[in-house]
C-alpha cells in the first residue's frame, strides 16, 4: 500500500484541516512527512533517555537540529533527514548503551510513535500539537543563538522536558500549564537571540533599503541566519560580487557590523511564497540559510544552494566548513545583469525602511509618549507575522492602507512584505510604519509594549495597542504562546485560526484571551477604534 501522510502544522494545510495522501500543499511528500515523524519520535526517545543518563556535549545541538529540520519548508531531502535520524539513534546509544541489549526492557526510552498524538482525542491532540509546534519554532531561535555562541541551559532543558511530556498520557489540566510554559521559555529564548544578535552585530539602526539590483555578479541570500550572511560577506569582499537579502534576511541591513560591508547592497524580491516566480530568471545564485524554502523549479534548480539544516534533493549543500566557493563561482559564472535593474516591492515602492528594534524605538520614547498624550497618535497596530500564499492575506495590506493617519503601524517578520513599501508618512517626525525586524524580533515589540505600559502606569492590555497577526508556521505558534503567557489579550489572528486547534481548545483561548479570527479591515478597525 502506498504511504499516506497526515500533517496540519502550517496555515496552508489542505482544506483548513490537514494534508493527507501522497504530498502536502508545501510540497513535501508522504515519505518526507513520515521521516519527519520518525525523527520526532527518535528525539522523544533521546529526550527520555537523558532523564536518567547524562547527555553529551553534542546532545543539545542534535535536539535543536532535529526539531528545526521538521519546521515547515526547511528540509525536503529524505536522505538528509535519514542521516539525522541515524545521528539521533547513535547519540542515544552512546548515552545509554545498555538499553539496546537490555533483556528486561522498560520501554521508557523507546522511540515514540507519533500516530499516538495524531490519533488522540482532539483536545489532547490539539494541546500536544501546540507544545510540539511551539518547541519546533523555539528550536529555530535557539539554534541561531547557539551558532553565535549563546546558549541558555534553562531553555535547552525545557526541550527535553517538553519532548518527554509528549509521550505521557496526560489530560487537558496537566497539558495546559506546559503549553503556557512553552510561551514563557520562548520569551527567554527570544531574549537570548536578541542579545546574541545585538552583541555580535550591534544594535539595529533605522536604515533605508533599496530594491534596485546593480549590474554585475550578485548573490541572493534568504532565510534568517545572520551569521551565514556575515561569513558570505567576508568571503565575497573585493571580488566584485554584490550581495542582496531576500525575505526574512531584510533586517540584516540595519545591523552596523553587517552594513559596514559596502557590497551588501539591497533587497531582492518580496516574501518567501513568491520565490518560484521571482527566482525563475535571475542570473545569480540563491543561498538558503533557514526555512522558507519553496519546492525548487527546474528553471533555477542549478542556482540554488543550501546550508545549515536546510535541504533539498539534488541541491549543493554548504557544509560545516562554511566554504561558499561554489556559490561564489556560480555568481561569477552567471555574471548578473548587464545593466542596473529597477525592482519594486509589492505595492510599487522602490525602497523600504527597517531597523526599528526596541533600542531605536525606545530611543524616541519621549516623542511617542508626547504624541499619545497630545492626541497626535491615537493608536498603535502591530501588524505582522508569517506570510503565506492564501488570497485572504490581502486583508493585511488593506488594513494598513485603511488605518487612520493618526495611527502607527509596528511590523515584523515576512508578513510586512504585503505593505512595507508603502509610504505612510510621519507623525511628529516618527515614521508611521516601523519595521522591527525578523519574526524573533517580536521580542522587540514586547519590550516596547512593556516599556510604554510602564511609562503610562497601565497594563499592556490597557495601552492603545492592538495586535493584528498573521500566522503560517511553527515560529508563529511559539510567539503566540509567548503573548498568551504574558497575558496579552484580544489578539486578532488570521487569515484563519490554526487547524490544529480543536473546538474545545479554540473556545478556551477565545474565552480566556479574547483571541479572534480577523474579519474585514473595515469591521476590525471600527471595532478597535470605535
Amino acid at each position: 500500500m502506498e504511504k499516506q501522510m497526515f500533517c496540519y502544522q502550517c496555515e496552508q494545510t489542505a482544506g483548513c484541516s490537514g494534508c493527507t495522501g501522497k504530498a502536502g500543499v508545501c510540497g513535501k511528500t508522504a515519505r518526507t512527512a513520515g521521516l519527519q515523524d520518525e525523527l520526532t519520535g527518535a528525539l522523544i526517545g533521546l529526550a527520555r533517555t537523558c532523564a536518567s543518563n547524562p547527555k553529551t556535549e553534542n546532545t543539545d545541538r542534535l535536539i535543536l537540529e532535529g526539531l528545526f529540520a521538521t519546521v515547515t519548508n526547511v528540509n525536503f531531502d529524505d536522505d538528509a533527514i535519514e542521516r539525522l535520524i541515524d545521528k539521533v539513534r547513535a547519540e542515544k546509544e552512546q548515552i545509554a548503551p545498555g538499553c539496546a541489549v537490555c533483556e528486561a526492557k522498560c520501554g521508557n526510552t523507546d522511540e515514540y510513535d507519533m500516530k499516538r498524538i495524531w490519533e488522540a482525542q482532539e483536545d489532547i491532540r490539539s494541546l500536544k500539537s501546540l507544545i510540539l509546534f511551539g518547541i519546533r519554532g523555539m528550536a529555530a531561535y535557539a539554534y541561531h543563538a547557539m551558532v553565535l555562541g549563546y546558549v541558555d541551559e534553562e531553555v535547552n532543558t525545557f526541550f527535553y522536558k517538553a519532548l518527554s511530556i509528549l509521550a505521557e498520557d496526560w489530560g487537558m489540566e496537566e497539558l495546559l500549564p506546559v503549553v503556557m510554559e512553552t510561551g514563557a521559555v520562548n520569551l527567554k529564548c527570544m531574549e537570548l537571540l536578541d542579545r546574541a544578535n545585538t552583541e555580535t552585530f550591534g544594535n539595529p539602526e533605522p536604515s533605508e533599503v533599496s530594491w534596485k539590483v546593480e549590474k554585475g555578479p550578485f548573490i541572493v541570500v534568504t532565510g534568517h541566519d545572520l551569521y551565514d550572511l556575515k561569513l558570505l560577506l567576508e568571503q565575497t569582499k573585493d571580488l566584485g560580487i554584490q550581495v542582496y537579502t531576500h525575505g526574512e534576511m531584510l533586517p540584516a541591513h540595519a545591523y552596523p557590523m553587517l552594513r559596514k560591508y559596502p557590497h551588501l547592497k539591497g533587497n531582492f524580491g518580496t516574501a518567501w511564497q513568491n520565490q518560484q516566480k521571482e527566482f525563475a530568471d535571475i542570473p545569480a545564485p540563491v543561498l538558503y540559510t533557514t526555512n522558507c524554502l519553496m519546492p525548487v523549479k527546474d528553471s533555477y534548480a542549478d542556482r540554488v544552494f543550501t546550508t545549515e539544516v536546510v535541504g533539498y534533493p539534488g541541491m549543493v549543500h554548504i557544509g560545516e566548513d562554511k566554504d561558499f566557493t561554489p556559490v561564489i563561482q556560480k555568481a561569477l559564472e552567471l555574471g548578473g545583469y548587464e545593466k542596473d535593474m529597477e525592482f519594486t516591492g509589492s505595492n510599487g515602492g522602490s525602497t523600504t525602511m527597517t531597523g526599528f528594534g526596541h533600542q531605536a524605538v525606545l530611543g524616541v520614547a519621549g516623542q511617542i509618549i508626547a504624541g499619545v498624550k497630545s492626541g497626535a497618535i491615537r493608536h498603535f497596530f502591530l501588524v505582522g507575522g508569517c506570510d503565506g500564499a492564501r488570497p485572504g492575506r490581502s486583508y493585511y495590506t488593506e488594513f494598513v492602507k485603511q488605518a487612520p493617519k493618526d495611527t502607527v503601524i509596528l511590523t515584523l517578520a515576512c508578513g510586512k512584505y504585503r505593505f512595507n513599501d508603502l509610504d505612510l508618512g510621519t507623525i511628529g517626525g516618527i515614521p508611521r510604519m516601523l519595521d522591527m525586524g525578523q519574526c524573533n524580533d517580536a521580542y522587540s515589540a514586547i519590550k516596547v509594549a512593556l516599556a510604554l505600559a510602564d511609562a503610562f502606569g497601565c497594563s499592556v492590555n490597557e495601552l492603545p495597542l492592538s495586535m493584528i497577526l498573521s500566522w503560517y508556521e511553527q515560529k508563529a505558534v511559539c510567539i503566540l504562546l509567548t503573548l498568551l503567557h504574558l497575558g496579552i489579550k484580544n489578539i486578532r489572528l488570521g487569515p484563519t485560526l490554526p487547524a490544529f486547534l480543536s473546538k474545545g481548545v479554540a473556545e478556551y483561548l477565545i474565552k480566556e484571551y479574547g483571541i479572534a479570527p480577523v474579519t474585514t479591515p473595515e469591521e476590525d478597525l471600527k471595532t478597535i477604534l470605535g
